[in-house]
């Protein structure tokens, strides 16, 4: 929800300049995450707590030179409320974030560029070592899913895994 607030403050910003007659040296799309829209995200929406929900627990670690996420593969009725509690339980700082395939490849890129990037959204979320979060998520949609560590390299050492909602 800040993100948006961010963005329409930086919008506003380059409206001003570009009023004044100076070229603004950063694109607007460069502001948001590119190609994520809070109001469009791919595997559903945001849950509703006063709905019922399953509870999944989700653990983010290391081992043995890899990055891994128990479990690994998760499979959803289309409809159903996840409240995921994402425990990291490794070395370093992690991350939970839910998206398409092809959304989180984009954002992985970004992160590149931005590799201290947090996330508190409300299908991401950064999480420090010895430390828990939540994401309540409805997955409105059928299809493949994934969640992944998008932190450079961790996605490389294996730090993704599958919701199979049905």
């Amino acid at each position: 929800m800040l993100r948006k607030y961010q963005v329409l403050a930086a919008m506003a910003v380059l409206g001003a300049v570009t009023h004044l007659g100076v070229l603004p040296s950063v694109a607007p799309s460069a502001i948001a995450h590119e190609g994520e829209d809070d109001d469009d995200f791919a595997a559903g929406e945001p849950g509703d707590a006063k709905r019922p929900f399953r509870v999944l627990e989700v653990t983010m670690s290391e081992k043995d030179g890899a990055m891994i996420y128990s479990p690994a593969e998760i499979d959803v009725k289309r409809g159903e409320q996840i409240k995921f509690i994402i425990h990291n339980a490794g070395a370093l700082k992690h991350e939970f974030h839910l998206a398409s395939v092809a959304q989180n490849a984009s954002h992985r890129v970004e992160m590149q560029k931005n590799p201290e990037m947090e996330h508190d959204d409300p299908n991401a979320q950064t999480v420090e070592p010895g430390k828990q979060k939540e994401i309540l998520w409805r997955f409105t949609k059928s299809g493949e899913f994934e969640f992944a560590c998008l932190i450079p390299g961790h996605y490389e050492a294996g730090m993704h895994g599958k919701v199979l909602v049905k």
